[in-house]
């Protein structure tokens, strides 16, 4: 049973955001537009340029996006052509120079208002925690899972996120070796893969594959954001990282875990891992699992 003071919090949430982020304004971050139609520029900006991508992307209704995007182009700060798929009835909607420098004026300033507001608060670990809660339980997007570069900033930005949970539940520090060159390759076709959850351009849960031998291969870095957790991250990433390991060739895979991570240890056991001898040097490991593909 929701309580109404529980209903009251939200409300006021509500009211606090709306208020903080300008959604009111007819000047958003003053550019002179609301912030629909900023939201509707940035979005291109992003690379949504596909009418119908744009629109399941920002929700809108096909009339509004309309509205929106003829106030855009009047402003020639976009314009629309036919669309490069195969269906011709579909429209593109790209920016133009002055649509580009406004959108690059659009993201400075949105970093500067997040600077701004993150720096108000003396507990901001546990304030990103809480937004990242908030956008997992309010977010309507499925997270996307796509190939990933070991060295892109998406990986780097969850390899830290990884290790510091890592020393948060081990009790001490721990660190992942910063890769070289050859461990990168391992995580590349056609050796291996590295994977990422991305919702809404922001990694929400990880994973690689190496290569143990020419027949089995290793998951390594499995991580999910905890505010994710229990919707089916975990077990897409691991299905995923399995379909990998096929499609490279690969006929098992095998990976490690500790006693600390109990949770990871049920996860393999659901989903068919049969625990086997240690088969590494591993000091943090106490799990070893394989699963035949």
């Amino acid at each position: 049973m929701i309580s109404e003071s529980e209903i009251r919090r939200l409300r006021r949430f509500n009211r606090v955001v709306t208020s903080e982020l300008g959604a009111m304004d007819q000047s958003f971050l003053g550019r002179g537009r609301p912030l629909g139609l900023a939201r509707v520029l940035q979005a291109i900006g992003q690379g949504k340029e596909e009418l119908r991508d744009l629109r399941s992307y920002l929700g809108l209704d096909s009339g509004l996006l309309s509205r929106h995007l003829r106030v855009l182009e009047a402003e020639e700060l976009v314009v629309a052509a036919p669309s490069q798929t195969e269906d011709a009835r579909q429209k593109r909607v790209t920016l133009t120079d002055a649509g580009h420098r406004e959108f690059d004026a659009y993201e400075a300033l949105s970093d500067q208002h997040a600077q701004e507001l993150l720096g108000r608060s003396r507990k901001r670990k546990e304030l990103l925690a809480a937004i990242d809660l908030v956008s997992a339980t309010f977010g309507s997007r499925q997270p996307r899972i796509r190939r990933a570069v070991p060295t892109e900033p998406d990986v780097t930005y969850a390899m830290a996120e990884y290790t510091s949970e890592l020393s948060d539940r081990f009790g001490r520090s721990f660190a992942v070796p910063e890769m070289g060159e050859a461990e990168r390759q391992d995580f590349l076709p056609p050796r291996g893969v590295f994977l990422l959850a991305v919702q809404d351009n922001m990694a929400i849960a990880s994973g690689g594959l190496r290569p143990i031998d020419q027949n089995c291969a290793e998951v390594k870095r499995v991580w999910v954001n905890p505010a994710w957790r229990g919707q089916g991250v975990s077990r897409d990433m691991m299905r995923s990282l399995e379909d990998e390991a096929r499609e490279l060739g690969y006929a098992s895979v095998r990976l490690d875990t500790s006693r600390h991570l109990q949770e990871a240890v049920s996860l393999y056991h659901a989903l068919g891992y049969r625990e086997i001898a240690r088969y590494n040097d591993n000091p943090d490991a106490d799990h070893f699992f394989e699963k035949m593909l």
